[in-house]
C-alpha cells in the first residue's frame, strides 16, 4: 500500500515535473503518430483517434504515420510536429529507443509526449499498455502448447528486432515454454518480418523448407499470419501445423476459416487510439492519474500505475480478446 502510495503521489506530480498549466487551451491539437500510415491494425486506430477528436469539445485529434515501418521517418514526423507546436504527441514507436531524443525536444518545448507499446521509453510522460506483456506472451504460447499437444518444434516472428512488445511477447513465450513444455523446442526465434506480410510468406516457406518437422508458428506482427496462413495454405500443411499471432479479425478470416491460422489475439486498436487521445488530453489539463482509474473503455477501466524508467509512470489495462473460426463472427474489424 505504502508502495502504491508513493506512485499515486508520484502521478498526481506528474503535471508538476513535466511543467503542465491548469489553464484550459481552447483549440488543443493532439496528432497520434503510428508506425506504418496505411496498415489495417492503424486504420483502425486512426477510427478512435477521430472518435475521440468528435466527441470532445476544443480538440482537434489526427493521426499520422510513416509510409514504411522505419524509426527514422517516425524521427521526422515527430520533428515536424515540433515545429509545428502541436499541443500533445501520442506514440507509438516502431523502435522506442530511437526516438528517446526527439520526445525529450518535444517535451522540453512544452509538448506533451504519451506512447504506447513502450514501456522502456524515458522520455514518455505516460505509456500505455493495453495489457500485461509478459502475460500476453505466455498465454500465446500456452494456446500454441494445447493445439501442438505440449510437444513439436515451433518459431516466432516479430515485426523486428527493435519492436519492443513484439519482442516481450515472443521472450515471454519462449520463457513460458522453457518452464511448462519440456516437449517443446523452439527454433530460428523472432523472425523479422517489418510489418509486411509478403515477408512474413516468403519467410515461412523458407522455415518450413528448413524445418520440415515445424509444428507450431507465433507470429508477433499483425500482418504475420496472413502471410505465414498463406505459406500454410500453399504447402498444403492446412491443420498439420498450428498458426497463433496477433492480427486483424476480418484481414485473418480467410486463413481462420480455413484452418491455416488457428487463432488470433489482440487488443481492438480503436479503442486504444480512443484511449490514447484521453490520456494526451489529461496531461494537456494537468489531470491526476491514479492506480484503479477508469478511463470509461472496456478493458481500461481498472488501470494499474507503476513507475516507468524515467520521470513518467505506465498504466497497464486489461483489454485483449482472443479470435478463432468459432466466434469470428462477432467482431466487425
Amino acid at each position: 500500500m505504502a508502495i502504491l502510495n508513493k506512485l499515486a503521489l508520484g502521478a498526481l506530480m506528474l503535471g508538476t515535473a513535466f511543467g503542465t498549466s491548469s489553464t484550459f487551451a481552447a483549440d488543443q491539437t493532439i496528432t497520434t503518430v503510428v508506425k506504418l500510415a496505411g496498415e489495417t491494425w492503424f486504420t483502425r486506430m486512426e477510427q478512435g483517434v477521430k472518435e475521440y477528436g468528435e466527441k470532445t469539445e476544443g480538440v482537434a485529434a489526427t493521426q499520422v504515420g510513416p509510409g514504411k515501418a522505419d524509426a527514422a521517418q517516425q524521427e521526422r514526423l515527430i520533428e515536424d510536429l515540433i515545429a509545428k507546436k502541436v499541443d500533445a504527441i501520442a506514440v507509438v514507436p516502431f523502435d522506442p529507443p530511437m526516438l528517446e531524443g526527439v520526445l525529450k525536444r518535444a517535451m522540453d518545448r512544452g509538448i506533451k509526449v504519451m506512447t504506447h507499446e513502450a514501456n522502456n521509453l524515458k522520455n514518455t510522460m505516460v505509456d500505455m499498455e493495453a495489457f500485461d506483456n509478459a502475460a500476453f506472451g505466455a498465454h500465446f504460447n500456452d494456446q500454441l502448447a494445447k493445439c501442438m499437444g505440449e510437444k513439436g518444434t515451433w518459431t516466432s516472428f516479430v515485426g523486428s528486432l527493435g519492436s519492443l512488445t513484439h519482442v516481450q511477447w515472443a521472450d515471454a513465450s519462449a520463457a513460458n515454454a522453457e518452464a511448462k513444455y519440456p516437449g517443446m523446442k523452439l527454433v530460428s526465434p523472432k523472425n523479422e518480418s517489418f510489418n509486411d506480410a509478403n515477408t512474413a510468406y516468403n519467410k515461412t516457406k523458407e522455415l518450413l523448407k528448413k524445418y520440415p518437422d515445424l509444428k507450431g508458428i507465433e507470429g508477433g506482427s499483425a500482418v504475420d499470419p496472413i502471410g505465414i496462413g498463406r505459406a500454410i495454405e500453399e504447402a498444403g500443411l492446412t491443420g498439420k501445423i498450428c498458426v497463433y499471432g496477433i492480427g486483424m479479425p476480418k484481414d485473418t478470416s480467410r486463413w481462420l476459416q480455413s484452418g491455416a491460422v488457428t487463432g488470433i489475439s489482440l487488443w481492438d486498436p480503436k479503442d486504444a487510439g480512443f484511449v490514447m487521445n484521453k490520456i494526451a488530453k489529461m496531461l494537456i489539463d494537468g489531470q491526476e492519474f491514479k492506480d484503479g482509474m477508469d478511463l470509461g473503455v472496456p478493458g481500461y477501466t481498472n488501470m494499474q500505475l507503476k513507475q516507468g524508467p524515467g520521470k513518467g509512470i505506465i498504466l497497464t489495462g486489461q483489454a485483449w480478446i482472443d479470435v478463432n473460426k468459432d466466434n469470428l463472427d462477432k467482431y466487425d474489424f
